[in-house]
């Protein structure tokens, strides 16, 4: 007879196989949101940089933003 730790131990086992499957696929809603991420990445760093560029023509001592 199975004993119920050997029982559970297998449900934990088979839940963690198919919780890791799950993940492997990008769908299309998960490729949106890398290219979202992307495209707020790009503009932060273009905002950044024009910061940079204005602080420049300034001459200011602190050129970080």
């Amino acid at each position: 007879m199975i004993t119920r730790s050997v029982m559970y131990k297998g449900f934990a086992t088979f839940g963690l196989v198919c919780l890791l499957a799950a993940c492997g696929d990008e769908g299309p809603m998960e490729q949106a949101g890398e290219q979202l991420d992307e495209a707020a990445t790009d503009t932060q760093n273009a905002i950044e940089d024009k910061c940079e560029d204005i602080k420049g023509e300034l001459k200011a001592e602190d050129t970080d933003c």
